[in-house]
C-alpha cells in the first residue's frame, strides 16, 4: 500500500507519540547492576535515585547537579550530603524542560518553546527565583526537547530538532544548532541540516564542537545510520532532509540538495541507536589510554524489528582518525529483549568519575575506575 505524504506524516507522528507514551508509562525499577557489562576495573553504582525521567545534567561550582526532564516537567537539584544524595524539585509544571546549563551562578533551562534563567540558584533551592525568559524558540513538540550547553566562547548553544520524521523546515528555524549570548542576544546558526541532536561537546584540545544526531525513521532496520559530527565551519550543512549520514539520498527529499555539498559524519553509528549525550574524557581517574576518547549514550531504538542501542559507547582515536567504535557499558538491553534502562546524558566529575542519567529507571549512575593503572 502506498500512503500519501500527509498520511505518512500523521502515521509517523502517531507512532512516535505512542512510543513516547509507552516509555513514560513503563517506568523501570533500578536495574540489577550486576547484569551490566563494563571493561575490567570499572565499577557502576546508583549515585542518586528518585529522579523521575532524569535527562540532561549540569554541575554548578558548588557541586550541585541539576537535572532536566522530558516527560516529568520538572527540574531537580541533587546535592551530596555526607555521602547521601538529597534530591529536590526546584521547578515543575514546565514545558519539556530537557536542557539545563549553568553560567555565572545562574541556571539556564530550555523548555520546548523558550529558554529561561534562574539566578543565584545554588543559594535558593528552598525558594527558587522567578525565571527570567531570555529567548523564544520554535514550539513544535516533535523533536522539541532542547539540549543546551555553554561553549568555550561563553555562548549558549541550543539544538532545534526537526518537527517531523523528515521534512524541509530549515527556513522556519528547525533542524539547526544555534548559539547566542548569555542574555539571548546575538543569535546565529552554527549548523544546518541537523535532524535531532540531543548532545553537544567540545574537544578539549581543538575546542571544536561535536554533536550527536539521530537519523530518520521509516527506511527500514538498517538505514540511515545515526551520526557523530564535528563543526569545523560555522553555518555548514549536515544533509537533513535530503541526505543522511553523508551518502544516503532521501527517497522523498533527495532532489533538494547533493550529498557532496554536505558535511559527512566523523562516525556513522548503528541505525536507530539514538545517540544522545556525549563528552570527551579528559580526567585522571580512568587509565591513561582513555583520555581523549569520546563517550556517548545510545538511548536505544523504538521502531526497529530487533532492538539496538541501550548502552554507553565510545569512539577511540589515533590522532584525529577514529579507530574504534565499541561498547563502554552495556546490559540495559537484556538477551530476551527486555529493556531495563535508557542512558541519556554524561557528566564528568572533578575526580574523573562519570555520572550518567537514565530516564527509564529514574536514576543517576556513577562510573568509576578501581583497577590497576
Amino acid at each position: 500500500m502506498i500512503l500519501r505524504r500527509d498520511t505518512r506524516r500523521i502515521l509517523c507522528a502517531a507512532i512516535a507519540a505512542t512510543a513516547l507514551l509507552a516509555a513514560t508509562l513503563a517506568r523501570a525499577a533500578a536495574p540489577d547492576l550486576a547484569q551490566l557489562r563494563l571493561p575490567p576495573g570499572f565499577r557502576i553504582e546508583v549515585w542518586a535515585d528518585g529522579v523521575d525521567n532524569a535527562r540532561s545534567l549540569a554541575r554548578s561550582e558548588s557541586g550541585t547537579i541539576y537535572v532536566g526532564t522530558r516527560t516529568a516537567g520538572k527540574v531537580y537539584a541533587v546535592r551530596d550530603r555526607d555521602g547521601r544524595r538529597d534530591v529536590r524539585v526546584i521547578a515543575q509544571g514546565l514545558n519539556v524542560p530537557n536542557g539545563v546549563a549553568l553560567a555565572h551562578g545562574s541556571l539556564y533551562v530550555a523548555e520546548n518553546d523558550k529558554i529561561s534563567r534562574y539566578d543565584d540558584i545554588d543559594a535558593r533551592h528552598d525558594a527558587p527565583p522567578a525565571p527570567v525568559q531570555i529567548a523564544k524558540l520554535t514550539a513544535d513538540r516533535w523533536h522539541g526537547w532542547r539540549y543546551i550547553a555553554f561553549g568555550p566562547d561563553q555562548k549558549l548553544y541550543v539544538t532545534l530538532g526537526a518537527p517531523c520524521n523528515v521534512c524541509d523546515k530549515d527556513s522556519e528555524g528547525y533542524a539547526q544548532i544555534v548559539r547566542m549570548n548569555a542574555d539571548g542576544s546575538g543569535r546565529e546558526i552554527v549548523a544546518h541540516g541537523v535532524r535531532n541532536s540531543v548532545g553537544l561537546a567540545w574537544h578539549p584540545r581543538t575546542r571544536e564542537l561535536w554533536f550527536s544526531d539521530n537519523g530518520r525513521d521509516m527506511l527500514g532496520d538498517d538505514l540511515p545510520p545515526c551520526e557523530i559530527n564535528r563543526v569545523r565551519k560555522v553555518g555548514a550543512h549536515y544533509g537533513f532532509p535530503f541526505c543522511h549520514a553523508g551518502d544516503v539520498v532521501d527517497p522523498e527529499f533527495g532532489k533538494l540538495g547533493r550529498c557532496e555539498d554536505t558535511v559527512a559524519p566523523v562516525q556513522r553509528l548503528g541505525a536507530h541507536v539514538a545517540p544522545l549525550g556525549l563528552g570527551f574524557y579528559d580526567g585522571r581517574q580512568f587509565p591513561r589510554e582513555w583520555r581523549g576518547r569520546l563517550l556517548f549514550a545510545e538511548h536505544g531504538s523504538w521502531n526497529r524489528s530487533s532492538k539496538v542501542g541501550y548502552r554507553l559507547a565510545q569512539l577511540r582515536f589515533d590522532g584525529e582518525r577514529v579507530v574504534g567504535y565499541d561498547d563502554f557499558v552495556s546490559g540495559w538491553l537484556r538477551p530476551d529483549g527486555k529493556v531495563v534502562g535508557r542512558p541519556v546524558d554524561l557528566l564528568q566529575l572533578p575526580d574523573g568519575s562519570l555520572l550518567v542519567s537514565d530516564d527509564l529507571a529514574g536514576v543517576i549512575y556513577r562510573i568509576s575506575y578501581e583497577g590497576r593503572r
